[in-house]
């Protein structure tokens, strides 16, 4: 799982709309997208265009800034991304009028991967191209990038990528889906989460019931995760994700039911507290240990339970087992 912030903080996902769309009248600006607390953003279909009209384009992504003089070039740090490629937007010709109903754009936030630099992003409409910004925390564009997707079907998964020009936290991804009749439409990611710090709870073996011994561990992460809260309390609709882990002995399905038993009796620990946030748990099993072993081996440090505090749920590994987070 991916750490983006500083010491304990590791950004997730929180999913911020605007909408716009081709056509007279279009009023959003593609690069701002404005803040919603939905995970969908839609626009409204402009009325056909005429032979003679054209669709008028989403400004262009900001211009990397003029280089100063060569005797004083910038620090590296203030460096903005180059534009994205360009790729046009347009009604073909001949087409019938565009779809009645609005265009949507979702984002699969578990599928949004900081370190690897991709996301996807799906449409109502038919696709012609999806393009992207990504902020960085000292707010200079860390990337630009287009795709084109030649009229891909409504729905299909329309995977993006980006090469940041500089390792940097990301603060924030404002992404734009354009469909073939010339609409487009917006949201805006802003990662954000933070890992609990905290002494791991000690199970017996094959046991996922917390003894009376370890309850002092747990009130001090409590009071961690109230004190986060508490630093945070602008941010609205955090949670609070329980996720399990094992080392590789035993078999395979039997470390996934045990780190699944034992985030669950963790997550209904805090519930039972009055921890009042939304509260969710998973088990991995040992399909992501911190340090990788052979079978059969009793690494300490893959035995383990994070605590997280996210505005959207953390990503889930991608393999043969399907991860799921359940809310208490």
């Amino acid at each position: 799982m991916a750490i983006f912030r500083t010491s304990s903080i590791a950004p997730l996902l929180l999913l911020a709309l605007a909408c716009g769309c081709g056509g007279a009248g279009a009023q959003t600006n593609p690069e701002t997208p404005t803040e919603a607390p939905t995970a969908e953003a839609t626009s409204s279909t402009p009325p056909a265009p005429s032979p003679t009209d054209e669709a008028p384009k989403p400004p262009p992504p900001e211009e990397a800034k003029a280089e100063p003089t060569p005797d004083k070039p910038a620090p590296a740090e203030l460096a903005e991304a180059p534009k994205a490629p360009s790729i046009t937007c347009q009604p073909k010709a001949g087409a019938a009028a565009g779809p009645k109903k609005k265009l949507e754009i979702s984002v699969d936030r578990a599928r949004v991967d900081l370190e690897g630099h991709k996301l996807e992003v799906k449409l109502t409409h038919a696709a012609c191209k999806v393009e992207l910004q990504v902020i960085g925390e000292s707010g200079k564009i860390l990337a630009n990038a287009a795709k084109a997707f030649d009229g891909a079907a409504p729905g299909t998964v329309l995977a993006i990528d980006w090469s940041p020009i500089r390792a940097e936290t990301v603060s924030r991804i404002e992404v734009w889906g354009h469909d073939t009749e010339g609409n487009y439409v917006g949201v805006a990611i802003t990662p954000w989460n933070v890992k609990i710090d905290h002494e791991e709870v000690n199970f017996e073996t094959d046991s996922d019931k917390i003894r009376d011994s370890e309850v002092p561990k747990l009130e001090a992460s409590l009071d961690k995760v109230k004190a986060a809260l508490t630093k945070h309390q602008d941010l609205k609709g955090i949670s609070l994700f329980i996720a399990g882990h094992t080392d590789t002995v035993g078999s395979p399905e039997h470390n996934l039911t045990l780190s699944r038993k034992r985030a669950r009796a963790i997550a209904a620990w805090f519930r039972g507290r009055g921890l009042k946030i939304p509260v969710a748990w998973e088990g991995f099993g040992e399909h992501s240990p911190i340090v990788k072993t052979g079978d059969e081996v009793a690494e300490a440090k893959n035995r383990r339970v994070d605590y997280i505090l996210a505005l959207d749920p953390p990503r889930l590994p991608q393999g043969a087992v399907t991860f799921g987070w359940k809310a208490l």
